[in-house]
């Protein structure tokens, strides 16, 4: 093990945890004396200056996947912004004093870590890491690992390219701000659509949606045009898959699913943040946040409970740590 200065690194530290499964308002509490993890070989620690939350994590908090899940108590948390404080014996490609970002779970059903983002310490395999954009705030890295992943992911399993058009259900939201970003900037889509709501169509067309559909007004479905690609990101594929071309694909991160309409769960991998750095660096690809944010670490019940309401517009941070 390396570190600069690990008689600075405390064995404490603040933490949400929660010991049973519920709402956030019940089960999940501040604990100002939570041991620091112990890093393994691969992995570093990280003295977090951000986390986003995303519906996973209220998911998980619900026991939804608790056949799955590691056991509890539970620090929640995917997705991570800090500065690397000591690094394990096998890590290359990160030294103490790296600004990194990602999501901190592989699999985010499978035995996902019991020691998320929600602390002031975490650990992480280097593989889930990437250098933080220096273009980037630690709030607005902290708000894209799981998300972009998941959106470029998903456009990969659809095999998107250049050329293609694709209607984006929910595309004010976390995974949907950055489909259209991704599909229209860089893929190459043809004609990109998307749904939200009346006061969020502004937002849709400047992240590069040709057509903003008001889903308080139109339905979709009814569209004469058809699409070669539909990313559900809001649960209808019953409804996504009448809108899309006969060949064409229909992908969606939740379920219930409608046939042909797939379902995937995303590999988090640092490579792919590493993939869409120069977007990033370019500003082609930008973090999208929502404007009630950041909520302090003590406000961190309050974000949770905003993010539950599904009218965020791309992502709530928790920020600074504490």
């Amino acid at each position: 093990m390396a570190a600069a200065s690990s008689d600075s690194i405390p064995s404490v530290n603040k933490a949400w945890v929660y010991s049973e499964y519920g709402k956030a308002a019940d089960v999940l509490k501040l604990d100002p004396n939570v041991p620091v993890p112990e890093i393994k070989e691969d992995q570093v620690l990280i003295k977090v200056v951000a986390a986003a939350l995303n519906p996973v994590d209220y998911k998980r908090m619900f026991g939804y996947f608790k056949a799955t899940d590691s056991p509890l108590p539970t620090v929640p948390g995917y997705d991570v912004a800090g500065v690397v404080v000591k690094v394990g014996s096998q890590v290359t490609k990160f030294k103490v004093g790296d600004e990194v970002y990602g999501d901190l779970n592989e699999n985010a059903l499978v035995n996902p870590k019991k020691f998320g983002s929600l602390a002031e310490y975490t650990a992480a395999e280097e593989r889930v890491l990437a250098l933080k954009p220096q273009n980037l705030s630690f709030v607005e890295a902290a708000s894209l690992p799981l998300a972009l992943e998941t959106a470029y992911e998903g456009l990969e399993r659809t095999e998107f390219s250049a050329g293609k058009s694709i209607l984006v259900l929910g595309g004010a939201g976390g995974v949907g701000t950055h489909v259209i970003q991704l599909a229209k900037h860089v893929f190459g889509a043809s004609k990109v659509a998307a749904t939200a709501s009346t006061k969020k169509l502004d937002l849709l067309r400047s992240l590069g949606a040709d057509l903003a559909i008001d889903y308080t007004k139109d339905n979709f479905e009814d569209l004469p045009e058809k699409f070669d690609v539909v990313y559900d990101a809001v649960v209808q594929s019953d409804k996504a898959v009448k809108a899309v071309k006969e060949e064409g694909r229909v992908v969606t991160i939740f379920g219930p699913i409608t046939p042909p309409a797939f379902m995937f769960v995303l590999t988090s991998t640092g490579s792919t943040l590493e993939k869409l750095k120069p977007y990033l660096e370019s500003g082609k690809v930008k973090p999208v946040l929502d404007p009630t944010g950041p909520y302090p670490f003590s406000k961190t019940l309050e974000a949770f409970a905003y993010l539950q309401t599904s009218r965020a517009t791309g992502k709530v941070v928790v920020y600074p740590i504490p």
